[in-house]
């Protein structure tokens, strides 16, 4: 198959397109880089000429109150290309529990991205990950100092970065779901005592105080970002993850 990939020389996109092409499919990956603009429109009729599935991996560049405005426009403009193309199948990447955090702007957004593609006319698959590995120090960083890191105690089901792809990729090779499939590591923690871990496994010396008001997940209600029943639960543990 002819599958554009939106997207595709990002961190996960990147390696669709390697998981796709090396199963034999005509993987091409498209971005701002290879002149295809999705805020624009740019490039889009050329880059879904003759595809038979696009997955777009695109993602707002901010997570704030500009980033529904990002998926709205993205999205009409792609899904207007991929209805005039004959595109049969439209995969994105969301968020697992994205539907349950209405306080952060960027969740909200998300939803908003879902609802438009489960609108239009193409054939749809949603793909819900939790949070990668690799932000993990992203994450820390914005509540943190030269000698505390502050961490809410909310529980997170995070997974790497690799097997995201591979669950995209799986998808975007199989018939549309009309629907959505989950996908999750295969381990839960605290997000305090993950941040320990990893400053351990780092060598840092700093301290991580468990602080309920801290960071944007302490927006997040319970349990919202654990996969529930029937999610796929990825075979790459943090643990095993830091050691490489």
């Amino acid at each position: 198959m002819k599958i554009a990939v939106m997207g595709g020389t990002g961190l996960i996109g990147s390696q669709v397109v390697k998981i796709l092409q090396a199963a034999g499919h005509d993987a091409v990956p498209h971005s701002q880089s290879t002149g295809v603009d999705l805020l624009t429109g740019q490039g889009l009729p050329e880059a879904l000429k003759d595809a038979e599935v696009v997955v777009n991996l695109t993602n707002s560049p901010t997570f704030d109150d500009a980033s529904p405005a990002f998926f709205q426009t993205t999205m009409d403009n792609l899904l207007t290309a991929a209805e005039r193309a004959g595109v049969g199948h439209a995969v994105i990447l969301s968020i697992v529990g994205v539907d349950l955090v209405p306080d952060l702007a960027y969740y909200r957004a998300k939803v908003l991205q879902e609802d438009i593609l489960k609108a239009s006319s193409v054939p749809y698959s949603i793909v819900r990950a939790t949070q990668f590995f690799e932000f993990v120090d992203a994450i820390m960083s914005w509540t943190a100092d030269e000698n505390t890191v502050r961490l809410p105690a909310n529980p997170v089901q995070p997974m790497a970065a690799a097997d995201v792809a591979q669950a995209v990729a799986d998808v975007s090779m199989g018939a549309p779901l009309q629907g959505i499939r989950n996908v999750a590591g295969p381990d839960v923690f605290p997000l305090d005592e993950l941040g320990r871990i990893t400053l351990a496994a780092h060598g840092d010396q700093r301290t991580v105080t468990t602080d309920a008001t801290a960071g944007m997940f302490a927006a997040v209600p319970g349990d919202a970002l654990i996969a529930k029943g029937g999610a796929v639960i990825a075979p790459t543990s943090y643990r095993e993850w830091l050691k490489r």
